[in-house]
């Protein structure tokens, strides 16, 4: 190897050393993918090794370097480099990939394994994710040190990728690394793993695109690394590692190195097959693959202990890494106290102060749509939290999601008559890439302390599902806004009309579903989102105008349900209980049922996550378990609603698709009324009675 890389027969050792871990390891659960991490460890090798700036001893340090192992189901490939390098994973860890309670999972998963920085296990979903980790970088460095020359910055940093054929075959990657290129992210390098075998074999089946043309088109500097050039298989670590230089040099692109590879080389009788992409190799072929790399057939799991001794050197080097980063990053410190006190801020995840007061409040009695409230939250916050940033899906205008007055974040020759365009901006467009534009706000919460949002109509939640899911699982607090939010939008139709979403979203575990009633809900709900960090959040917001209510509560919104008007009577004889726009159906159905001395507590249920978070004292005290009669209202199916309305209760809800017309027509005509409120109550205080 070339005197520059430091490369020797020891490297050569360490590395078939991973080879043999990953094919031993999957042997022994008996199910798993060794292909790729076989084939791959060179190249895993020689980025942890070698090529990033990262600290074993803390594997949350703010100055690392980002890897991400988009081909999640070769987990292998990373945690026997953390095992080399000193994460903290030790032998006994990798023999026990895939069990229950073992630190090496199926597919790597943020916040169990120390070191892997996001969950990645649906294909395409690390490469998406990971153009949002190169936006934050990018974002933060304006924030904290936008004035330092390139690559001077303790905030520069790159972000690395190691993708496969099935990555690039997501839709996904297409959409966020189109949006890659348009933004120049130079901090994102992404090696792809070409070696054309999925489990179904040759991908020429389905896949014969030329991926080198398609990225240049997107604007990415595209480098090819074939390692089958010759005719001969040889793992050119010099060649790749000259890619990898070249591509950390191109500041103004990101880059996609295509290097060439044969799957499970050099497994005797399954490399270059489908046959070893996703299952053991069989005793026979782990032998054959032990001996044509000079291991013994008949030893499990050997590491030889000058090799461990080597690879843990990665330790001492992190450490001198961090020192002269640390020195970089206390000059900065010193020279810029306002900005390391914002730093600190974001660091203890705290809102600034006045953050609380700056909320806009709304007069009883006027009209807003709970959309247009949102943006004047947005329009409050934006000021005095340069943290927040965000946009839509094409539909700002429609979502109310522009903080006003600030620049939109791209390069400055990407700039409209309509936006003027910076680095270093707030404004995110991310066109007409649902899908891509969650991925890349887990990217963005994921890699630093920033909050950020983006939206589009709740029926398009349905492109985003993937990674809102991703989002719940890895629990970070992402934020999706999602106005338009039943068939109250009207005339464009069933196809924009949500009806099943809510249901759908609030199956999804640990992910928040907000629904505020009215425009003081909605700023209640906006600071509360903002003040929580653990888990994502979706906030559904109307489209047409509704009432600013008597009797909300910021306190309330907190918890996720509270009594917005209690009965005027002196018992309690039916619970309304509504969400959204439909809240001010219960408050006028309340009204009507006073009128024959029928007495029911009006409840806003603005968040059903959030009400279940709270004790049971509290919540018996807004659902007391004996008033039985009940009544939901919301202008979507009833599902779920069962849990809260029991037995005895009733639903106002929608259980079919929508139509075009003008919502009050469509309220009208498909019983979201308050008329259908009270007789809902009345049959469901009679069958209580019964």
């Amino acid at each position: 190897m070339g005197n520059e890389l430091q490369w020797d027969e020891l490297d050569d050792l360490a590395v078939n050393t991973a080879r043999v871990l990953a094919a031993d390891a999957v042997e022994k659960v008996g199910n798993g993918h060794p292909g790729t991490a076989i084939s791959l460890a060179p190249v895993a090798y020689l980025l942890h090794q070698r090529v990033m700036r990262h600290d074993p001893a803390d594997a949350d340090w703010v100055g690392r370097d980002r890897f991400i192992l988009s081909v999640g189901h070769s987990s292998l490939t990373q945690y026997v480099q953390l095992y080399l390098g000193g994460y903290g994973l030790e032998l006994e860890d990798i023999e026990a990939l895939r069990t229950w309670g073992s630190r090496t999972p199926g597919h790597p998963e943020v916040g169990h394994t120390p070191g892997v920085e996001i969950t990645t296990g649906p294909l395409g979903q690390g490469l998406a994710s990971a153009v949002g980790f190169a936006y934050a970088a990018r974002y933060e460095r304006g924030l904290f040190d936008p004035e330092a020359a390139p690559g001077a910055s303790p905030f520069d940093h790159f972000v690395y990728v190691i993708a496969g054929d099935g990555d690039l075959q997501e839709g996904v990657t297409s959409e966020a690394s189109s949006l890659a290129g348009h933004q120049e992210l130079g901090n994102l390098i992404a090696i792809y793993d070409s070696n054309q075998i999925s489990i179904e074999d040759d991908t020429d089946i389905a896949f014969s695109e030329d991926v080198a043309q398609r990225y240049e088109s997107y604007g990415w500097q595209v480098i090819e690394v074939d390692w089958k050039k010759t005719g001969d298989y040889v793992e050119d670590i010099v060649e790749l590692n000259a890619a990898i230089e070249a591509a950390r040099a191109e500041t103004s692109k990101p880059s996609l190195i295509i290097l060439k590879t044969i799957i499970g080389w050099p497994s005797p009788g399954k490399q270059n097959t489908g046959g070893i992409h996703g299952s053991k190799l069989g005793a026979e072929e782990l032998a054959g693959l032990k001996r044509a790399l000079g291991f013994d057939p008949e030893q499990h799991f050997a590491v030889a202990p000058e090799v461990l001794a080597h690879t843990r050197k990665a330790v001492e080097r992190g450490a001198e890494r961090r020192a002269e980063w640390q020195r970089g990053f206390d000059a900065w410190a010193e020279a810029n106290p306002e900005r390391k006190a914002l730093f600190d801020r974001l660091e203890a995840r705290e809102l600034p102060e006045g953050a609380l007061e700056a909320l806009p409040t709304f007069e009883v009695g006027d009209s807003i749509a709970t959309r247009s409230a949102s943006g004047k939250v947005l329009a409050a916050l934006g000021p005095i939290m340069p943290e927040l940033w965000g946009g839509s899906a094409d539909l700002a205008g429609s979502n109310n999601t522009t903080i006003p007055g600030v620049p939109s974040f791209a390069p400055a020759e990407r700039s409209t008559g309509a936006w003027t365009a910076t680095p270093y901006g707030r404004v995110l467009h991310f066109g007409i890439r649902e899908h891509a534009m969650a991925a890349i706000l887990n990217g963005i919460q994921l890699h630093g302390k920033t909050r950020s949002y983006g939206g589009t109509f709740l029926q398009f939640a349905d492109y985003m599902r993937p990674a809102v899911r991703l989002a719940a699982l890895m629990n970070v607090p992402s934020i999706f806004v999602w106005t338009h939010d039943s068939i109250a939008l009207g005339e464009d139709g069933p196809t924009h009309q949500p009806v099943e979403h809510l249901a759908a979203l609030r199956a999804i575990p640990n992910l928040a579903i907000v629904r505020p009633a009215d425009a003081n809900e909605t700023a209640a709900a906006w600071h509360e989102v903002l003040s929580r960090h653990a888990g994502p959040t979706g906030i559904a917001l109307t489209r047409q105008n509704v009432p600013v209510l008597e009797g909300t509560s910021a306190e309330g919104v907190r918890r996720g349900a509270y009594v917005l008007a209690d009965s005027p009577t002196d018992s309690i004889d039916v619970l309304l209980i509504g969400t959204g726009s439909e809240v001010q159906l219960a408050v006028e159905a309340r009204e009507r049922l006073a009128a024959d001395g029928i007495g029911a507590r009006v409840v806003s249920m603005p968040s059903v996550e959030w009400f279940a978070e709270q004790s049971e004292e509290y919540r018996e005290s807004v659902l007391p378990s004996d008033v039985t009669a009940r009544v939901s209202v919301e202008a979507g199916i009833a599902l779920g609603w069962e849990r809260f309305v029991g037995q005895h209760g009733r639903s106002v809800s929608l259980e079919h698709f929508g139509a075009s017309a003008d919502y009050e027509t469509l309220f009208r005509e498909f019983g979201i009324t308050a008329d259908a409120v009270v007789a809902a109550a009345r049959d469901s205080i009679q069958s209580s009675g019964e």
